[in-house]
C-alpha cells in the first residue's frame, strides 16, 4: 500500500456517499474527481467535484462497476487515490490490485484483506480460527445436495449471496420444498448486483438483533474499536434504522464485542475503516456475521457519538499514518440514531419508486444532519439503489435524539416520490422502539405500521381542502379581470366549486364555496366546520374544529403538495373528463414499478390460478414477482425476457374464468 500524500481524489461511487467523501476531501485540501453514468450526469455530487468523468451507459455493470474505466478516469484527470465508498467496487479485491498496478492508493484496506472477507463463507471459518463466534453453514456448488446442508444446518436457513451485501441475493427459507427456488432466485440477485452469484446455506437466527462494531487499523500493526451500532430494523434484509450506542448492549458485552471485533480485524490484518457484524441472540450471545472492509451506511451515528470524521481517518491512515490518540481512546458522547430515506412504497410491499422530486427540503434543526446525493429536480431512476438521503439525529439522550429526528422528518417537504418517510416518523414515536425492544423481527410485530392504516380516515380532508384553496387562489391571481374575486362568486349564492384528487387508492371530492357568512366546505360529502384564515397560491390557514393549522401548498401541473402539522399529502387531480383509452381491460398485470423484466412464466392461452407468478422483474437490483390477479387463462402476453417496463405498463391480460 502506498503511503505518500494524497493530492487528487477519485470518488468511485455515486450519490449521497461520493458528495460526503468529497466534502472531508475539500476540507483536508485534497482535489475530488468523479465518475458519473449518463442518468447521473446532472446530479449534486458531479458539480460538487473539482473534475468529472464520465461513464457511458446507465446500469452499474456498464458503469460503476467497471473498474477498468475508473482506472482511465484516474489517469486522465491526474487523480493518484481512488476512494470505493460502500457497494459496487468498494469490497473487489481485483479492482484494489489494479489500482495498486496502477500507481493509485486505494483508499480502503489491501487487496488480502478484501479478498479473505470477500467470500463470507471462507471469513467465517477464518473467524472461528480466530476465536470469534460463528454460526454453521456451508457453500452451495453445482452438486450440492440442498436438503441434507439445509438438514444438517437446521431450519430455518437463511440463503446468503457470498459476496456483497446490502440484503440482496439472501432469501429464508423454512420449507424445504422452496430451498431449490430460493436458492435460483438468490443467485440471479447476487450475480445482477455484484457480478458473482455464489451463494451459501446458515442457520438463521429467528428475530436476533443485529449490532455491528466499528474497527479502524493503521500501516502499523494497531486495531481499535469505536463501540457498536444496532441496526435490527430491516426490510428485505436492509437496515433502515441505525443508531449508536445500542440499547441493548451494556459495558461488559460492549467490552466483548470490542474485544472479538479487534480480534477479527487483526486476524486479516486490517487497515483503514471497517465493521465487524454480528446477530445478538435474545440470550445475550453473539455470532460473527461478516466483515465489511469498507465504510458503511451507517458511519454518521458512530461520527456523531465520537467526534471522529472516519472518511478523514480512511484518508490519513491510506498516507500512513498512526491512529491518533483521538481514535485509540475515544469515548461515547450522548447517542445518535439514523434512517434511510428511500423512495419505495412501504403498503405496496416496499416496490422502489421512481420519478422527479419536485422538492426535497429538511429542516435544519439542531443536532440533525442530513447526507444525501439529492435535491429539487433530481430524477430517481430504476438503476440504482433507491437511497434519497439518510437523516442522522445526535442527543443528550436516545429519546431526545429520537424525538429530534422525528421531527425533522415529519416536517420535511419531499415531494414527487413516494417515500418511507411515515413509515419511519412511526417507528421513532413508537413505544415498544423508545423502550429499546428493537430486533430484526420488528416490522413483522408492528405491520400496522407498514399497512399504511396507522392514521384515521379523514386526516386528509382539510390538506385536500387546502390543496383545493391554493390552486383557486392561483387561477384568481393569474385572472385578467376582477382577480380580487374568487372563484364561482355570485351575488345570489349558486352551486359549490368542486374538485377531485386522488391519494393513492382513495379518492377525495372538495366542494367549497364562499358565501356571505365565510367559507363552507365539504370533502365526500362530509361538512368541515372550517374557517378560512388565508390563502395564497402556496400557503392556506385554516381553522378546522377550532384547532388553527398552516399548510404550505406546492403545485405542479396535475399534483398539489400539501405540508402541515398534521402530516404531508400528495394530491393528484382527477381530470374532469376522464380518457377511456387510459383504462386497463378487466385482469391486466401491471408493472408496479419500472424495471426489466426478467422472466415471463406464462403464455397465451396457460390456464392459471390467481397469485401464481406469471412475469418477474428486477429494478433497483432486486425482484419482484408480479401475479395472476384472477383464476383463469393467460389472453395476451405483452413483454418478453430483457424488455424495459414504465410503472402501469400492462405486462399480460389473464380472462377471469366463468363462474
Amino acid at each position: 500500500m502506498s503511503t505518500s500524500t494524497i493530492q487528487k481524489l477519485l470518488i468511485a461511487n455515486r450519490g449521497e456517499i461520493a458528495a460526503r467523501v468529497m466534502r472531508t476531501a475539500h476540507a483536508l485540501g485534497i482535489a475530488t474527481v468523479a465518475v458519473y453514468s449518463d442518468p447521473d450526469a446532472d446530479a449534486p455530487f458531479v458539480r460538487l467535484a473539482d473534475e468529472a468523468v464520465r461513464l457511458p451507459g446507465a446500469v452499474p455493470a456498464d458503469t460503476y462497476l467497471r473498474g477498468d474505466l475508473v482506472i482511465e478516469a484516474a489517469r486522465a484527470t491526474g487523480a493518484d487515490a481512488v476512494h470505493p465508498g460502500y457497494g459496487f467496487l468498494s469490497e473487489n479485491a481485483g479492482f484494489a490490485r489494479d489500482c495498486a498496478a496502477a500507481g493509485l492508493t486505494f483508499v480502503g484496506p489491501s487487496p488480502e484483506a478484501i479478498a479473505s472477507m470477500g467470500s463470507k463463507l471462507e471469513a467465517k471459518a477464518l473467524m472461528d480460527k480466530a476465536g470469534v463466534p460463528v454460526l454453521p453453514g456451508a457453500t452451495v456448488g453445482p452438486d450440492t445436495d440442498l436438503g441434507a446442508v439445509a438438514a444438517d444446518i437446521g431450519f430455518p436457513v437463511l440463503v446468503k449471496a457470498a459476496f456483497g451485501g446490502g440484503g440482496r441475493g439472501m432469501r429464508v427459507v423454512h420449507d424445504p420444498a422452496e430451498l431449490a427456488d430460493a436458492v435460483e432466485g438468490a443467485r440471479r440477485e447476487a450475480a445482477s448486483a455484484f457480478g458473482d452469484g455464489t451463494v451459501f446455506l446458515e442457520r438463521f437466527v429467528v428475530d436476533p438483533r443485529h449490532v455491528e462494531v466499528q474497527i479502524v487499523g493503521d500501516t502499523h500493526g494497531e486495531v481499535v474499536h469505536v463501540f457498536e451500532r444496532e441496526c435490527s430494523i430491516q426490510r428485505r434484509y436492509q437496515k433502515i434504522v441505525e443508531e449508536s450506542p445500542s440499547p441493548a448492549v451494556d459495558d461488559a458485552l460492549r467490552a466483548e464485542l470490542g474485544a472479538a471485533a479487534v480480534a477479527a480485524g487483526k486476524a486479516i490484518g486490517y487497515t483503514g475503516a471497517g465493521t465487524v457484524e454480528f446477530v445478538l441472540d435474545q440470550d445475550g450471545r453473539f455470532f460473527f456475521l461478516e466483515v465489511n472492509t469498507r465504510l458503511q451506511v451507517e458511519h454518521p451515528v458512530t461520527e456523531l457519538v465520537t467526534g471522529l470524521d472516519l472518511v478523514a481517518l480512511q484518508l490519513r491512515v491510506a498516507e500512513g499514518e498512526p491512529l491518533p490518540p483521538e481514535v485509540t481512546g475515544a469515548v461515547l458522547d450522548g447517542h445518535a440514531i439514523e434512517v434511510r430515506l428511500y423512495a419505495e412504497d412501504v403498503p405496496a410491499g416496499f416496490l422502489p419508486a421512481t420519478g422527479t422530486l419536485h422538492r426535497f427540503r429538511i429542516p435544519e434543526l439542531p443536532g440533525v444532519r442530513l447526507d444525501t446525493g439529492v435535491e429539487d429536480g433530481s430524477v430517481v431512476s430504476p438503476h440504482y439503489d433507491p437511497m434519497l438521503a439518510k437523516v442522522i439525529a445526535h442527543g443528550r439522550t436516545r429519546a431526545e435524539a429520537a424525538r429530534t429526528l422525528a421531527r425533522a422528518l415529519q416536517r420535511a417537504e419531499i415531494h414527487g416520490v413516494t417515500t418511507n418517510r411515515d413509515l419511519l416518523v412511526d417507528i421513532l414515536r413508537e413505544p415498544g422502539f423508545l423502550a429499546g425492544r428493537t430486533d430484526t423481527g420488528y416490522l413483522t410485530r408492528h405491520s400496522v405500521l407498514v399497512s399504511g392504516d396507522r392514521r384515521p380516515g379523514d386526516h386528509r380532508h382539510p390538506q385536500a381542502l387546502a390543496a383545493a384553496l391554493a390552486s383557486q387562489a392561483a387561477n384568481r391571481g393569474e385572472a385578467r379581470v376582477l382577480g380580487g374575486l374568487p372563484s364561482g362568486w355570485r351575488n345570489v349564492g349558486g352551486m359549490p366549486q368542486r374538485v377531485a384528487y386522488t391519494v393513492g387508492e382513495a379518492t377525495l371530492e372538495v366542494a367549497y364555496a364562499f358565501r356571505r357568512g365565510g367559507l363552507t366546505a365539504s370533502v365526500n360529502g362530509e361538512r368541515l366546520a372550517v374557517r378560512l384564515l388565508a390563502a395564497t397560491p402556496e400557503a392556506v390557514e385554516l381553522e378546522v374544529d377550532g384547532v388553527r393549522r398552516r399548510y404550505a401548498v406546492h403545485r405542479v401541473p396535475g399534483w398539489s403538495f400539501v405540508d402541515g402539522p398534521d402530516g404531508s399529502a400528495a394530491l393528484a387531480e382527477v381530470p374532469r373528463f376522464a380518457d377511456p383509452d387510459a383504462v386497463a381491460h378487466a385482469g391486466s398485470l401491471l408493472a408496479p414499478m419500472p424495471g426489466g423484466v426478467v422472466r415471463v412464466l406464462a403464455a397465451p392461452g396457460d390456464t392459471v390460478s390467481a397469485g401464481q407468478a406469471l412475469v418477474v422483474l428486477e429494478a433497483m437490483k432486486m425482484e419482484h414477482t408480479v401475479a395472476a390477479p384472477v383464476d383463469g387463462v393467460v389472453g395476451e402476453v405483452h413483454v418478453g425476457a430483457g424488455d424495459q417496463v414504465e410503472t402501469g405498463q400492462v405486462l399480460a391480460v389473464v380472462e377471469e374464468e366463468a363462474s
